[in-house]
C-alpha cells in the first residue's frame, strides 16, 4: 500500500516568540486560520487514506499534533524521544511500515512548507509512487523550478527527462546534489536550466530505503532492527527510548541521497516555500501599498514602510508609527521588536534569555 510520512519535529526558533518549545511552528495559525500541519494533511488527503498518513514529531509535541489532527488514528502520530535528524526519523518510519507491509511505498513530506497549487504536488506524488513501484531500486525526490538564484537552498543537478507509463510528469536522472551556493554559482545554475531547488521531499519503497540505510549508515542497522521487532509489543516504548538515541544524527541527504546509485526527480512547477522565518512571510502574504507584511487581526500602521507584523492574537491591536524595515512579532507573554536585518541573531537572543532564567519564555 501507499503511505505518507509527515516530518513534523522542528521547533522553529526563527519564528520566536510565536513558536516555542511547547508550541512549534507546525501548529501556528498564520495562514488562512489553519496550521501548517493541517494544510499539509489537507494536501495529502486526495492521494492517501487518512489511516495511511503517519506523522513523526518530537515527544513533547505529540499531544499537540493529535489535537490538531483528530481524524488520524492515535498510533499514527509517532513520538521521537530525541532529535536524530531526518535519516533517523525516516529510518524509523520505514522500519515500522516494513514490519506491517513488506510492499509499502512511502512519500516523505515536511509539515512546514507552503505549496500552491496543491494539485501540482498531488500529481507529482502519484507519479512518483507509480514510478517507484515499477522501478523499486530508485529513490525519487522532487525538484522545485527555481524562480531566482537562491543562496539559501540546496540544488539538484538533473538530466535526461523521460516519460514513463502511468506518469503525467517526466522523471529526471539526478546527477548530483549541490549544497547552498554563493550568488555567482546560483546564477550559473539558473542559466543552465538543469538545476532545481531541493525540496526535501521523497518517494520510495520502504524496503529500498532500509537496504540503502543498511549499506550507507551501518551504525543505524541495529537500532532500527531492535525498534522494528519491538514495535506494537509491550516493550515498544522502552526499546524506542533506548535505541532511537543510538541512531546517528545525520540528514537523509548526507546519509543516503548523495550516495545512492539510482535517484530520480520530478519537477514541481509551483509556488513553494519553506516557512522557516518571518522574512518568508513576504513570499506568501501580499504587502500593503508601503511594502508592509501584516499577519494580524487588528493593526494600524502610520508612515511605516517595508516592515513585518505578525501575531496569532486576532483581538490584539498592534499600532506602529514611523517604522521602516522593522519586525514586530507579538505573543501573549513575549514581544519581539527588531530590525529585519537582525533577525539572524534570534538564536543569540534566545541563548541570552535562557542564561537569565527565562525558560518559561522559550
Amino acid at each position: 500500500m501507499d503511505y505518507a510520512v509527515i516530518m513534523a519535529g522542528g521547533s522553529g526558533k526563527r519564528l520566536w516568540p510565536l513558536s516555542r518549545k511547547d508550541r512549534p511552528k507546525q501548529v501556528l495559525k498564520l495562514l488562512n486560520d489553519q496550521t501548517l500541519l493541517r494544510n499539509c494533511v489537507e494536501r495529502l488527503l486526495p492521494v492517501f487514506d487518512e489511516r495511511n498518513i503517519l506523522v513523526l514529531t518530537n515527544a513533547g509535541y505529540a499531544d499537540l499534533v493529535r489535537e490538531n489532527l483528530p481524524e488520524l488514528p492515535y498510533n499514527n502520530v509517532i513520538a521521537e524521544p530525541a532529535v536524530r535528524d531526518t535519516a533517523g526519523a525516516i529510518g524509523l518510519a520505514a522500519a515500522i511500515l516494513d514490519r506491517y507491509d513488506g510492499d509499502a511505498a512511502m512519500a516523505v513530506v515536511t509539515a512546514d512548507q507552503v505549496i500552491e497549487p496543491a494539485e501540482t504536488l498531488q500529481q507529482a506524488i502519484r507519479d512518483a509512487l507509480t514510478f517507484a513501484r515499477a522501478n523499486p531500486e530508485y529513490l525519487v525526490t522532487f525538484g522545485v523550478k527555481p524562480t531566482f538564484p537562491s543562496t539559501q537552498l540546496g540544488y539538484l543537478d538533473c538530466k535526461n527527462p523521460s516519460r514513463h507509463k502511468g506518469c503525467k510528469n517526466e522523471v529526471y536522472e539526478v546527477r548530483a546534489f549541490r549544497e547552498k551556493p554563493d550568488t555567482q554559482t546560483a546564477e550559473k545554475y539558473l542559466k543552465t536550466g538543469r538545476f532545481f531547488w531541493n525540496s526535501g521531499m521523497f518517494v520510495w519503497k520502504a524496503g529500498t530505503i532500509l537496504r540503502l540505510l543498511e549499506q550507507f549508515l551501518p551504525d543505524g542497522v541495529e537500532p532500527l532492527r531492535r525498534i522494528r521487532d519491538a514495535w506494537d509489543t509491550p516493550n515498544q516504548a522502552a526499546v524506542l527510548e533506548e535505541w532511537f538515541l543510538r541512531l546517528p544524527k545525520i540528514s537523509i541527504d548526507y546519509a543516503v541521497m548523495e550516495k545512492a546509485p539510482k535517484v530520480g526527480a520530478i519537477q514541481l512547477d509551483c509556488r513553494w516555500l519553506d516557512l522557516g522565518s518571518f522574512a518568508a512571510l513576504a513570499d506568501i502574504v501580499t504587502s500593503d501599498e508601503n511594502g508592509n507584511i501584516v499577519v494580524a487581526g487588528e493593526s494600524l500602521l502610520l508612515d511605516c514602510k517595508d516592515s513585518i507584523v505578525a501575531t496569532e492574537d486576532k483581538g490584539h491591536l498592534i499600532a506602529l508609527i514611523g517604522l521602516k524595515n522593522m519586525l514586530v512579532a507579538h505573543s501573549p507573554d513575549a514581544t519581539l521588536v527588531c530590525h529585519i536585518d537582525e533577525t539572524g541573531r534570534l538564536k543569540e537572543l534566545l541563548d541570552h534569555i535562557a542564561e537569565r532564567g527565562g525558560e518559561r519564555f522559550l
